[in-house]
């Protein structure tokens, strides 16, 4: 596979870019938004800086992964051409139908369709498809060109043969994939999202406050992130909708989002994305300020 695009520039899309161009793929990185395009650039530029710096990666090997990515705000011109697409745009179901139905539209025939999900339906996003045996979950971990596993989720419809390719491909890239059956939260998520919001519910009860619970689980369970933390680096409200995703597929209680979470999405108190969650954050700080409303 050559050409890969790339949907969504986001926090994750930049990332899967990122690896992608690294090992010599020629990547379309697309988003409606010129601005979320030029940033992106900007955030692999800088990650990329970084390794420099480690030397891990020649000035050459950064040059060279910046000019693999070509950015298109228009998706069908983005996707012409490819072998694959990588969808990595907001964990909401509603927009990734929209997208996965534009996607077959302008897409070339052979392509495989991936998401980036975390949580949702691969065979109910396939549906929205006239080619459901082409798509497929690639659900990679974030931070992308550090974190190594990624999920790969076959939906209902998903051939053996596109399951092998991505698997291959995964390893290709440097990360270790592993295969998971299509059900909510895969097990990543179906995982980690009842433990997280176990945390929120135990400082909502009072238990123990925010330095309290991330403390307890680092040092106790030797998780490098507490997880109040952790939920503050991927978004409350991502972590939310994954909560949700898991509560209506299972019909499960012990899923249901703390109401304290759901306040707090509300209130736009959305974790390090807003400069505030749990902690508060200044940006160029590395230093954890609990948020005032925690204190």
């Amino acid at each position: 596979m050559s050409k890969i695009a790339v949907v969504g520039a986001g926090t994750m899309g930049n990332g899967i870019a990122h690896v992608f161009a690294m090992k010599g793929h020629e990547v379309h990185l697309i988003d409606i938004s010129e601005s979320a395009l030029e940033k992106a650039i900007l955030t692999i530029a800088k990650n990329l800086d970084r390794m420099v710096k480690k030397e891990k990666i020649s000035v050459k090997e950064k040059k060279a992964t910046i000019e693999n990515i070509l950015t298109f705000s228009d998706m069908s011109a983005g996707v012409k051409g490819v072998d694959l697409v990588v969808e990595a745009a907001t964990e909401n179901v509603d927009l990734k139908l929209k997208i996965f139905k534009s996607l077959d539209e302008a897409a070339p025939k052979k392509a495989i369709l991936a998401t980036n999900t975390s949580s949702i339906s691969i065979t109910k996003i396939a549906a929205a498809t006239n080619r459901p045996d082409k798509v497929i979950g690639m659900h990679f971990m974030n931070p992308v060109p550090i974190m190594k596993l990624v999920e790969v989720i076959p939906g209902y419809a998903t051939s053996k043969s596109v399951t092998k390719k991505i698997m291959q491909l995964s390893k290709d890239l440097g990360k270790v994939p592993v295969e998971v059956n299509d059900y909510p939260g895969f097990v990543a998520n179906r995982i980690l999202m009842p433990m997280i919001n176990e945390a929120i519910y135990t400082l909502f009860e009072g238990v123990s406050g925010v330095e309290g619970i991330d403390t307890v689980m680092k040092l106790g369970m030797a998780h490098p992130m507490g997880p109040l933390q952790l939920a503050d680096f991927i978004g409350l409200d991502t972590c939310l909708s994954i909560l949700n995703v898991l509560y209506d597929g299972f019909g499960n209680q012990k899923y249901a989002p703390c109401p304290l979470l759901v306040n707090m999405v509300m209130a736009g108190k959305l974790g390090r994305k807003t400069g505030e969650g749990f902690y508060k954050y200044t940006p160029g700080s590395k230093d954890l300020v609990v948020a005032s409303a925690f204190k």
